[in-house]
């Protein structure tokens, strides 16, 4: 009553406008919350029906009115710092740490090759003139951190390539960025200006990296130190020192995202303080800013103005999909010797999504000739071959033989015990080919300290014993200290590869 007899100024929230709004949000979070069960039964990035829920509020659908795209490119910025800091937070070092030199090679050299291929091909496909075509091929030569993030987390493949396509879902958006703002200006294209650019990337890209390293060892000292008087205040502090990292590397004109990605990746992986409400926190902002962002992009596109540019759009695609990833992935990965089923995964699992949308929306702010018909070919383009890659990861990733069949993962926990004494558990299941079926217990000879303290079976949980037999289909809960966690699992793998005697027989072979 007060509230609505105040005397705001013109143009101010009323309350019925307000809960109009809050009504409208809650249902489409709701919708979207919904939407996230279908995409996990058919491994769609989630990014698609957010898309097409936000397509369905528009103006040529329901009427919802919107084309604000520096608002959306703003929002779009602050969405993805969530994103990336979430990706970062809930990333396994050990896993990605021996990957590293690849990703980084395949963020770099990699989209400078995807770059070359598809702005040439959009040059003489579409008949862009140089800087349009390379403006549009540096906009989709991002993959998207959410789509793979989300989609490669349903799959069971060999940690070594998930590790290598997230870090570099995480390190790409930086040059692209960089690439698109300098190509969107007027003067930022021609050979004169190539060592500026190449300067300019190795600056924004050197000082992003060193603001994230800094911001976090030095935030993750600060927090273990840090005695709070509450759990929740925790996962904001951690998240608060990612998105300092963005900004403080942003106000020197260094590259933000990597930054923020780098300052996650550190945070997440240190020993601190509450680490599973950490990540759970993290992870409801990012579906949260996922949500909003698609939606949001759905908004923007008026879909009876992407007709003439499908056929364009499946055309540069199929140049980017078919050779240019290719290239770029081989330019990056020969050096490492990579055998070639994973390089035709790893080719093959470069989603693009709401990232290159974003990205787009730069072009149009600064008002490039054409910025029209490129976002609308960004759009349908991310479209159309999320669509055709999304849901055929898993049938491609079996058919290369990448698939990581008994893979120990981590398992969640509210509260954390385990933490303070220094202990993780550890859940797995027995594949029906594991060479695990029939092993007793005691046969697996785990590091010492680390133990099965339960099974799962059938529905039904037994605390086993030293010679409880393993079955195919088992669920197997391990408690492992954290100094031993690797070579648990690596036992776990090995017994699962090899069966009971796995490493016996070459601790003894003469």
């Amino acid at each position: 009553m007060i509230l609505g007899a105040g005397g705001g100024g013109e143009g101010a929230l009323t309350l019925d406008e307000l809960n109009i709004g809050l009504l409208l949000g809650s249902s489409v979070l709701i919708v979207a919350i919904v939407a996230i069960r279908l995409a996990s039964r058919t491994s769609l990035p989630s990014l698609l029906l957010y898309l097409g829920l936000g397509v369905l509020l528009g103006q040529d659908v329901i009427g919802i009115e919107f084309s604000d795209d520096v608002l959306t490119r703003t929002l779009g910025y602050a969405a993805l710092v969530i994103i990336l800091a979430e990706g970062g937070i809930t990333t396994n070092w050990s896993t990605m740490r021996p990957v590293v030199p690849a990703a980084a090679l395949l963020a770099t050299i990699g989209v400078g090759v995807s770059v070359m291929i598809t702005g040439t091909a959009a040059h003489y496909l579409l008949d862009l003139n140089w800087q349009v075509s390379f403006l549009l091929a540096a906009i989709v030569s991002s993959t998207d951190a959410a789509a793979v993030f989300s989609v490669l987390r349903l799959l069971t493949v060999r940690p070594k390539l998930v590790g290598l396509l997230e870090a570099e879902s995480g390190f790409n958006d930086a040059p692209v960025v960089i690439l698109t703002v300098a190509l969107s200006t007027t003067d930022a294209f021609g050979a004169g200006d190539l060592p500026s650019l190449l300067g300019l990337l190795v600056y924004e890209l050197s000082v992003g990296l060193v603001v994230g390293v800094v911001v976090g060892f030095v935030g993750a000292a600060g927090v273990r130190r840090l005695a709070l008087p509450s759990s929740g205040l925790y996962p904001i502090a951690v998240l608060a020192l990612a998105v300092l990292a963005y900004s403080g590397a942003s106000m020197i004109h260094a590259s933000g995202f990597l930054a923020v990605y780098i300052a996650a990746v550190i945070l997440g992986n240190s020993r601190l303080p509450h680490r599973p409400a950490t990540r759970g926190f993290v992870e409801g902002l990012a579906w949260l800013a996922q949500i909003g962002l698609f939606v949001l992009l759905g908004l923007l596109v008026s879909p009876d103005e992407l007709g003439s540019d499908v056929l364009p759009a499946i055309a540069v695609g199929f140049v980017l999909l078919f050779v240019a990833r290719p290239a770029a992935v081989f330019a990056s990965t020969v050096w490492f010797r990579m055998p070639w089923a994973e390089q035709a995964f790893l080719s093959w699992a470069g989603l693009r999504g709401a990232v290159p949308i974003v990205i787009a929306t730069i072009p149009v702010v600064e008002g490039v000739p054409d910025n029209e018909r490129l976002f609308n070919i960004v759009f349908v383009l991310a479209v159309i071959y999320t669509l055709l890659q999304g849901p055929t990861l898993p049938l491609a990733a079996r058919r290369l033989g990448v698939v990581a069949e008994a893979e120990p993962v981590d398992l969640d926990l509210e509260a954390a015990p385990l933490e303070r004494l220094g202990a993780q558990v550890l859940q797995m299941r027995v594949p029906p080919e594991s060479k695990m079926h029939g092993v007793e217990v005691f046969e697996l000879r785990l590091p010492q300290g680390a133990s099965v303290s339960l099974i799962v079976r059938g529905g039904q949980s037994l605390v086993p014993g030293g010679t409880t037999r393993i079955q195919r289909g088992d669920e197997l809960l391990v408690v492992t200290p954290t100094a031993i966690r690797r070579a648990t699992e690596e036992r776990l793998r090995a017994v699962s590869e090899h069966g009971r005697l796995a490493g016996w027989v070459d601790q003894n072979r003469p």
